[in-house]
């Protein structure tokens, strides 16, 4: 890890074991000696990223607003945190085609199915573009679950708030296009996600 992503690394370990009594479950073999592999998992709150983030020994790379890269300071940061720039706006595939070369060089990357955090709770439908992704780079995906991250701090604007922090693993999955014969085009991107968010959503805390 370098000196930036290890310290904020650690930082966000002693405030989430400290104040939100954070715990990961489920199939933890996952975390380790895996390489090239994208995690997919919900949106709930601005700590998603360092709620997963901080399960692993590795350094992860994550998906980040272009716009926030337009400071310089900040945008220098954001790029020592192993933020890959996103126009959430007008996607394009400049974007898709960096995520699919770190997966296949190797990297573990965060993603959001949904784009957006969730107002009520309730997940949102996968974005195609995650399937294209997946077909694409060829590489397991390993599903998790977010659960307490939203009432922590909560969509909004609102204060932060005491809660319980889980993050939940499951098991790996390998994109098989013999079961997606009858899609094609974005029609198979958006069923592989939608795919891929049916398995978030059922691990359980």
């Amino acid at each position: 890890m370098n000196f930036t992503y290890r310290f904020f690394y650690t930082l966000a370990k002693l405030i989430l074991r400290g104040f939100y009594n954070y715990r990961v479950v489920g199939d933890t073999d996952q975390l380790k000696g895996q390489a090239g592999v994208l995690i997919v998992s919900n949106h709930e709150s601005f700590l998603d990223p360092p709620v997963v983030g901080i399960a692993f020994d590795q350094e992860l790379h994550y998906l980040a607003r272009k716009s926030l890269f337009s400071a310089p300071v900040l945008g220098s940061l954001y790029r020592l945190l192993n933020s890959i720039p996103v126009d959430q706006d007008r996607p394009d595939m400049t974007s898709l085609k960096i995520v699919i070369r770190q997966l296949k060089a190797g990297d573990k990357i965060l993603v959001f199915p949904e784009g957006s955090r969730t107002l009520d709770g309730d997940m949102l439908p996968g974005e195609p573009g995650v399937g294209l992704v997946v077909a694409k780079a060829g590489v397991p995906v390993l599903p998790v679950r977010i659960f307490g991250a939203r009432k922590a701090l909560p969509r909004g604007g609102a204060l932060p708030q005491p809660s319980d922090i889980t993050l939940v693993i499951g098991k790996l999955w390998h994109y098989d296009p013999a079961n997606y014969s009858e899609y094609t085009g974005k029609d198979l991107y958006r069923r592989i996600s939608q795919d891929l968010m049916a398995q978030v959503a059922e691990l359980q805390a």
